[in-house]
């Protein structure tokens, strides 16, 4: 069996037309790379033609504002991959003279950059040989060979990537690693591959000894923390809102978001509760959470369920911002979800 060669037919007659594609520019495809990690195409090409057309070269990236990146990124999750940008596009600009370096083991140096993404830059801009591996990947190699290591293991990483890297000798690197990928997004998929079409049907071992569904093997994930989250709306007597920006640790990094009290209980928060955050009086507009509603939000090994409240305080007063400066802000995304359906109704 030459798998390149199969590999290559199915790619030529199916792969999709994305702008990252067609082009050798090594900013955009890290920029793609980066924004697709953890994000589907479907849902990451607004995003990547939205950041290309705001900061079109490495250069404009980097002289932007961290909070202007944030608000572009808004709706991504994962902000740190946004704040990693930001920084190695300013590394590549101040100490690089703005020159991507063309090396594998050069780009793996950068900060937020790992062994995927400088394969990925290597091979598409600069046609390096080196094999792309990702979650497609593995689980069509796995499939086809009917390899059972669990895929975030040390031994399974090692070897999935000299498996690959062993099929791509001899090939177009940039073609070879692209069609890998397609193949496994549109193809070998996670759920309801599409088995009785595949080129590789004859010699598939999981297809023939039914073991598609349990392919690749991945160790459990960690079981999802709850928490609980009660956010205060609090209007000055100028109309304004008040916020704060989170913390440099933990979730929302560098986010705006209102006055938070977390409770360790699924559990209305008191007075009490609430006055603790500031040296006045202070109470709620009612005893129920604003449309009587119950956010949930999931974020990766935390479930959050998110209750906003209306809150008046008495004896003080608080600068805030006026809304439509509010939207104009990085929030996390279930706080914008909730800014455009409270404000949409009042």
């Amino acid at each position: 069996m030459n798998f390149g060669h199969i590999l290559l037919n199915w790619y030529r007659d199916n792969h999709r037309d994305l702008p990252w594609r067609n082009t050798k520019n090594p900013y955009l495809i890290w920029l793609s790379e980066v924004i697709l990690q953890q994000t589907r195409v479907q849902q990451g090409l607004p995003y990547y033609e939205a950041f290309a057309e705001t900061y079109p070269t490495v250069k404009k990236l980097a002289q932007a504002p961290e909070a202007e990146v944030l608000k572009l990124w808004q709706g991504l999750g994962y902000y740190s991959r946004a704040r990693n940008l930001l920084q190695t596009a300013q590394i590549i600009d101040r100490e690089l003279d703005g020159i991507f370096p063309n090396t594998f083991q050069k780009l793996i140096q950068l900060k937020g950059i790992g062994p995927y993404t400088a394969a990925a830059i290597a091979s598409f801009a600069f046609d390096e040989s080196v094999a792309v591996v990702d979650g497609n990947v593995f689980r069509v190699l796995a499939r086809i060979y009917g390899i059972e290591i669990d895929i975030t293991s040390s031994l399974g990483k090692k070897t999935f990537t000299e498996l690959a890297q062993t099929l791509l000798n001899k090939h177009p690197p940039s073609e070879f690693n692209q069609a890998m990928m397609e193949f496994g997004a549109m193809h070998c998929t996670p759920q309801n591959p599409l088995c009785h079409s595949c080129p590789f049907q004859d010699i598939c071992l999981a297809f023939s000894q039914k073991k598609t569904a349990l392919l690749p093997i991945k160790k459990k994930k960690k079981t999802s923390q709850k928490r609980y989250l009660h956010y205060g709306i609090i209007w000055d007597h100028h109309q304004k809102i008040t916020v704060n920006q989170r913390s440099k640790t933990g979730i929302w990094r560098g986010l705006y978001e209102f006055p938070l009290i977390e409770m360790e209980l699924n559990e209305m928060p008191n007075k009490s509760n609430w006055q603790s955050l500031f040296s006045t009086d202070i109470q709620c507009s009612s005893e129920f959470p604003i449309g009587g509603r119950t956010w949930s939000h999931k974020l990766t090994h935390q479930d959050l369920e998110i209750r906003f409240w209306e809150l008046q305080l008495n004896g003080i007063h608080v600068d805030g911002l006026a809304v439509d400066d509010l939207y104009k802000l990085p929030v996390p995304i279930i706080l914008h979800k909730f800014m455009v359906w409270y404000w949409g109704n009042r």
